[in-house]
């Protein structure tokens, strides 16, 4: 039995299967995205939900994992040379567990390096602009009533970024073509969670996309999405 007793996030979420990858999360657009992951690997897992609520995500013991106290985060017992490893940010776990098990990105280098550029324009555009959208056009939209500028910004930004995708999946089944991989993984939890989370599916102008509609209808009909998009379930 794996000994996790060196990850003081442990003592808060004990592991009850210490040989099988602990999953910290909660199904926010992030979060979901290694629970898909892990779903399409087949790879087992034990899920502990992080309550926002609760603030848990700024706790010592998971600051202890994640100095900066976001969502998703990770340890896995069987890491390199077989020992633990605790790992976070969404965009690095996906990129470790496809690296870890050869699959959900292409072996070729070319594709390999290609794959990686695309979940960086959602690691570094889709999410901020998207989440800063969300957060305006939203949670805080009592406090910019009467300023739209912080709305407009995002919210232009936000189809562009769209536009780009668009042009990407015209005539492509995936983001990179015939395969599936990390780079839909880490892109259409959001593109779904602009309207699921924050009701922006008009304000955005979804209709304006067809291909990145259609894929994520692809994307989400997938088994692991319709089990992963679930976790942590609610309590």
């Amino acid at each position: 039995m794996s000994d996790l007793s060196a990850f003081p996030i442990t003592k808060k979420w004990p592991a009850k299967n210490p040989d099988v990858i602990q999953l910290y999360s909660l199904a926010t657009p992030n979060g979901v995205k290694v629970a898909i992951a892990l779903e399409e690997l087949g790879l087992p897992y034990e899920v502990h939900r992080v309550d926002f609520g609760a603030n848990e995500q700024k706790s010592p013991e998971f600051v202890s994992l994640n100095p900066n106290g976001r969502i998703p985060a990770i340890i896995d017992p069987d890491g390199p040379g077989g020992r633990p490893i605790g790992l976070f940010e969404s965009g690095a776990i996906l990129l470790y567990l496809a690296e870890k098990t050869g699959r959900l990105i292409p072996a070729d280098p070319a594709a390999r390096y290609e794959t990686i550029a695309w979940v960086m324009f959602q690691m570094g555009g889709i999410g901020p602009m998207f989440g800063q959208f969300g957060h305006f056009h939203k949670f805080a939209a009592d406090k910019v009533a009467d300023n739209p500028y912080p709305v407009e910004r995002y919210r232009d930004e936000a189809r562009r970024l769209l536009s780009v995708l668009e042009g990407r999946l015209k005539d492509r089944e995936w983001i990179m073509g015939e395969e599936h991989t990390i780079a839909d993984i880490t892109t259409y939890p959001w593109v779904r969670g602009a309207d699921v989370f924050y009701g922006g599916r008009e304000a955005l102008g979804y209709k304006d996309f067809p291909a990145v509609m259609a894929w994520l209808e692809r994307c989400l009909a997938r088994p692991a999405a319709v089990k992963g998009l679930a976790v942590p379930a609610d309590p």
